[in-house]
């Protein structure tokens, strides 16, 4: 019989890190304002009240910046842990045997709808999160660039199009350098879980386990 859990301990973990997240991103849509108003008196352009604000290409570009950035490492990560393989990390899948992950899904009366109804369903489906973070990733790299339009075309008084967004070094400069913030950060759980241990994470490996020993 399955225990039954108060909502708080079914979901914890989401919630907890939803609310990091809309705090955080209050504060960043409030200290950005008050940053953007002070450009804008530089460039002797009329301030904005809040509302203004959170539909600027200051904000929108601001904060699709680094969702894409976020999507595009889940993207990557998901894709590249299919095959890819890190001795003693506890990111990787183990090296000689294959994993409960890997077997072919089997439809019983708890299974996922899609695995029950087969066909071109479950073929979506066996890859669906890694589709989902990549449709992420898209929108938010698209939304990136209009924001920057927006935001160009504001504070520089130029006419851009959506299309020569994509030829703004600014653009690029803003994906880049959180791109790779973001594969050093996966760099950096895969490395380190091989030595380090934190015990009742499911991110860890046992604290006893043998740095080679591989997967979780």
């Amino acid at each position: 019989m399955t225990a039954r859990h108060s909502f708080f301990k079914n979901n914890g973990l989401l919630i907890v890190f939803l609310i990091f997240m809309f705090l955080t991103w209050g504060g960043q849509a409030y200290t950005g304002w008050q940053e953007d108003n002070i450009e804008r008196i530089e460039h002797r352009l009329p301030v904005q009240d809040f509302k203004g604000y959170l539909q600027s290409g200051h904000f929108v570009e601001a904060t699709f910046e680094n969702w894409e950035s976020e999507f595009l490492q889940m993207a990557l990560y998901v894709a590249l842990t299919i095959f890819l393989y890190q001795k003693g990390s506890s990111e990787s899948k183990c090296l000689d045997e294959p994993e409960e992950v890997e077997k072919e899904p089997r439809a019983h009366p708890n299974a996922p709808w899609p695995v029950r109804r087969g066909g071109v369903w479950l073929k979506l489906y066996k890859h669906s999160l890694t589709i989902a973070f990549i449709l992420l990733f898209a929108v938010s790299f698209l939304l990136h660039a209009y924001g920057t339009m927006l935001e160009i075309n504001d504070k520089e008084h130029k006419s851009l199009t959506f299309f020569n967004v994509f030829s703004e070094n600014k653009f690029w400069f803003e994906s880049l350098q959180n791109w790779q913030s973001e594969f050093l950060s996966i760099a950096s759980i895969v490395f380190l879980s091989i030595y380090l241990r934190q015990q009742g994470s499911p991110e860890s490996k046992p604290v006893d386990a043998p740095h080679s020993e591989t997967g979780r």
